[in-house]
């Protein structure tokens, strides 16, 4: 036993210990032994690299190796002798039982654990929460989905005053081809070609419109003059229509940025085949988060699980939201995404937890030594160097130089859709043309 005075009684109590803090007194555990309780899911070659903090396989479980060695640092500077045990998941109760990390903790193997985000608040009846030591973020992460997957982009190009202008300009231009048709009709009364046809008048507008010839033309000057400046005004609105449809087509929409609006959409949704995404998705009963599980882990049939690797190139490949923690993620895309393939990334928070914390056994004798300690190692900027070291944040967007990129059916959906409608109107006019022919 290590005795400290307190002090002595002489009339009055005379404090003569150097510091009133337990923290100060109580700082050096004189080599007493501290295991770290050490989470790994990725790879059982962390065991091998963790230890010895090598800073290899960095893909493979970085938080935990992150948390070790800030864990190991404060042993050193409380003097305590470090030890590590490894678990294969964080713990959670089922059946009333404990496993992982947190039953490491509750049953005396280890004195600390790996950080773990605060989400089950039956934990805290085993274990208390220092500080956080390797912050880290469960998201989906996505690409946002094409424009032409949430919007119609052939009335993007113009505002709706454009358009309605546009209406009225072509109504103006088929009234005037109609007077100039009538025109050359009276003055040439053997044409076989002008007869004032409103019907003539609108196809040869149309024609304009959509760029086409027309076997239909004004024979005079005048009306040749008018029709080239209706050509050439409807060319110049033709080349900036079909410019911003380019553009369009390989524009990311911003429609997504929440869970709600995540679930609603027609995007894959997947996550991480790991442990803990085995039972985070069934912390929540409410509609949304309950409609996600059923999209990932379906009652019948086989769940949306794979390895990052897999689930990176599904991002890549777009309309395909992976959850996991994102620094392993983003570790992957920033080796195989092109620089134009990271300006549409998207984070979705599932969990809406927060930061990560370090566990220990609740009433242990560490906890306010260690919790000072690790406020300490924080604050001389050790922990942030750590982490800027070995995580790998979002990869930012240095380039917005649009690509080549095919156009699928889905974003000609618009025009598939008019060429139906045309299709059905014609057949409709033919049929009525037919029976009048009949009658």
């Amino acid at each position: 036993m290590v005795t400290t005075p307190r002090g002595f009684y002489n009339g009055s109590y005379v404090d003569i210990r150097p510091h009133r803090e337990l923290f100060r007194r109580r700082g050096d555990v004189m080599g007493h032994p501290l295991t770290m309780s050490n989470v790994i899911q990725d790879s059982n070659s962390t065991q091998y690299h963790l230890p010895r903090e090598d800073a290899l396989e960095l893909n493979y479980d970085v938080t935990s190796k992150i948390c070790w060695m800030i864990a190991r640092l404060a042993f050193e500077m409380v003097n305590a002798t470090p030890r590590y045990i490894f678990s294969y998941r964080w713990g959670y109760q089922v059946d009333g039982q404990w496993s992982g990390m947190i039953n490491d903790l509750k049953n005396g193997k280890a004195d600390l654990g790996t950080n773990c985000i605060v989400t089950d608040t039956r934990r805290l009846s085993v274990v208390s929460y220092t500080d956080s030591v390797a912050p880290y973020r469960v998201r989906f992460i996505f690409r946002q989905p094409p424009l032409a997957y949430v919007a119609n982009i052939f009335s993007l190009p113009f505002s709706s005053n454009v358009w309605i202008a546009l209406v009225i300009c072509c109504f103006a231009s088929t009234a005037a081809v109609v007077l100039g048709f009538k025109w050359e009709a009276n003055l040439d009364k053997d044409s076989q070609y002008l007869t004032g046809n409103i019907g003539d008048a609108l196809l040869l507008t149309m024609s304009a419109v959509s760029q086409q010839g027309c076997v239909i033309e004004p024979r005079r000057a005048p009306g040749r003059i008018m029709l080239v400046v209706l050509f050439t005004t409807l060319m110049a609105l033709y080349a900036a229509y079909s410019a911003n449809i380019v553009v369009l087509l390989q524009a990311p929409s911003n429609s997504i940025r929440n869970l709600a609006q995540l679930t609603a959409s027609k995007i894959t949704l997947a996550a991480n085949d790991v442990d803990y995404n085995r039972f985070v998705f069934n912390l929540y009963k409410d509609p949304v988060h309950q409609s996600v599980n059923k999209k990932i882990n379906p009652d019948k049939g086989k769940g949306q699980f794979y390895t990052i690797d897999e689930g990176v190139e599904k991002i890549r490949e777009g309309l395909f939201a992976f959850h996991s923690i994102v620094e392993g993620v983003y570790r992957r895309i920033e080796q195989t995404f092109l620089e134009m393939e990271k300006c549409d990334l998207t984070e979705v928070d599932f969990l809406s937890s927060f930061d990560p914390f370090v566990p220990v056994k609740k009433d242990s004798p560490y906890i306010e030594l260690l919790r000072v300690t690790f406020k300490q190692i924080r604050e001389s900027g050790i922990r942030a160097a750590l982490n800027k070291r070995y995580q790998v944040p979002k990869p930012p967007c240095h380039t917005k130089s649009a690509a080549f990129s095919s156009v699928g059916l889905l974003d000609l959906q618009p025009v598939l859709v008019l060429m139906l409608y045309g299709i059905a109107i014609s057949t409709a006019i033919l049929a009525v043309e037919v029976a009048v022919f009949n009658m």
